[in-house]
């Protein structure tokens, strides 16, 4: 089963272009972890200081598999790199950096 996701952070003032930067050339082992964690068709979008973030899980624990991807050395110091040029939205949940979107429509 899949399931869709979306998240949404500000990028600070005058980040864009070295997060574009970073993002063009993705550690190979941050990619790698992503797809470990049963990620697929990961995809981010910018627009007026926003990032929005689309992905699909095809895995059976997501809980898990996050927690796998935030206890990795690598995806921790390629954090390190990009979450300073980030700002998350103060409506947020408890626990997010990226806060997570509700679907409201979808087309297959």
């Amino acid at each position: 089963m899949v399931r869709r996701y979306g998240q949404v952070i500000r990028l600070k003032s005058g980040a864009l272009e070295k997060y574009k930067e970073l993002h063009a050339a993705v550690w190979p082992e941050v990619a790698a972890m992503i797809t470990a964690c049963n990620i697929r068709n990961y995809s981010i979008y910018q627009k007026d200081g926003f990032l929005f973030a689309y992905f699909e899980y095809v895995g059976e624990d997501f809980d898990a598999d996050m927690a796998t991807m935030a206890a990795d050395p690598k995806t921790q110091e390629w954090w390190d790199v990009t979450k300073p040029l980030q700002e998350p939205l103060q409506t947020r949940g408890p626990g997010e950096w990226w806060a997570d979107m509700e679907e409201a429509f979808h087309q297959d």
